[in-house]
């Protein structure tokens, strides 16, 4: 049986990972989804010491240890990936031992060779322009980024709900995480470089152009 594509969506805040992934899940069909930022979320709700420490860190803008990341994102798999579903990683991997240990865990599954990181590219500037105007659902928790035709909507086109713009997405926190993309995750990218891997797309194109670009590149893999 020929093994299922998985992908890792990587880049700064406000890139469009969220856009992408949906469109990715509705053209692949069988991709077990994984945020990375929705995980973190659920775990910020939670009345634990884990989800207090989590939701204090995330608020900083600061980011959550490998370990609490990579735990998450087990759990999910281990509980629910199905023999014939690939896996859509929205978020990840944002250090090098994450990478490492994607590599590892899909070993494991004898999934060796189908995780494909993509990268989409856009500017530190971009970014917190996004960032700052970007909204989020009240009612379900769907980001909207700020392209497109995302920019006219008055209400979630999911729910209905009521848009806001995020908590974390103050601007010490977002100039946080881009600090940090600058910082770590570009050793990461330098990882799936070596054995050419790497898929990169121009980010500041259209949701529409963006996606070609993405499915012309996994074709071409």
């Amino acid at each position: 049986m020929k093994k299922p594509l998985s992908f890792a969506l990587i880049g700064r805040s406000g890139c469009g990972k969220g856009t992408q992934a949906e469109l990715l899940m509705k053209h692949f069909g069988n991709l077990f989804y994984v945020s990375t930022g929705n995980l973190l979320r659920e775990l910020a709700k939670l009345d634990t010491l884990a989800g207090k420490s989590a939701k204090e860190i995330m608020h900083k803008g600061d980011l959550i240890p490998d370990f609490m990341i990579i735990g998450l994102w087990m759990k999910e798999l281990n509980l629910n990936l199905k023999v014939d579903q690939g896996v859509l990683f929205d978020g990840a991997f944002r250090r090098l031992i994450e990478a490492q240990e994607a590599d590892e865990y899909f070993n494991f599954l004898d999934r060796k060779g189908t995780l494909f990181p993509i990268l989409i590219d856009i500017s530190r500037e971009e970014a917190y322009d996004r960032l700052t105007k970007r909204r989020i659902c009240k009612k379900c928790g769907k980001i909207f980024p700020w392209v497109g035709e995302f920019k006219k909507l008055e209400k979630c086109d999911k729910c209905g709900g009521e848009l806001q713009h995020r908590a974390d997405d103050n601007p010490d926190a977002i100039n946080n995480r881009l600090a940090y993309f600058d910082k770590e995750v570009l050793e990461v990218l330098e990882y799936y470089k070596k054995d050419n891997r790497l898929i990169t797309v121009n980010g500041e194109q259209t949701v529409e152009k963006v996606f070609e670009d993405i499915l012309k590149a996994v074709k071409a893999k």
